[in-house]
């Protein structure tokens, strides 16, 4: 484990997939020779939260190279708007969570 800003954070992969998966309402309804079947209809993404998260993930996993004085934390002047807002989004939408 790494710790940032004196904090242990994870990437919780149930949130990120139950975040971009898409609920069917309704089971389909399929008829056959012996009469009716329920079948659980195929998982479903949605494209554009998917492509988003991705992004997010690879701007703070990729993108940033430079050192961060782990003492000021998220105060830091040093990290680029591009990192703060992907950070906080996720975080936000709780992909990101402390340890």
């Amino acid at each position: 484990m790494f710790k940032i800003w004196n904090e242990y954070y994870y990437l919780d992969l149930d949130a990120l997939e139950e975040y971009v998966q898409i609920k069917p309402e309704i089971k389909e309804i399929e008829e056959g020779e012996e009469g009716v079947e329920l079948r659980d209809p195929e998982t479903q993404v949605h494209l554009v939260k998917y492509d988003t998260c991705k992004l997010l993930m690879e701007v703070i996993f990729f993108k940033e190279n430079e050192e961060v004085d782990e003492k000021l934390g998220p105060q830091s002047d040093q990290l680029s708007i591009p990192f703060k807002l992907a950070f906080n989004t996720l975080l936000n939408k709780k992909i990101i969570n402390k340890f």
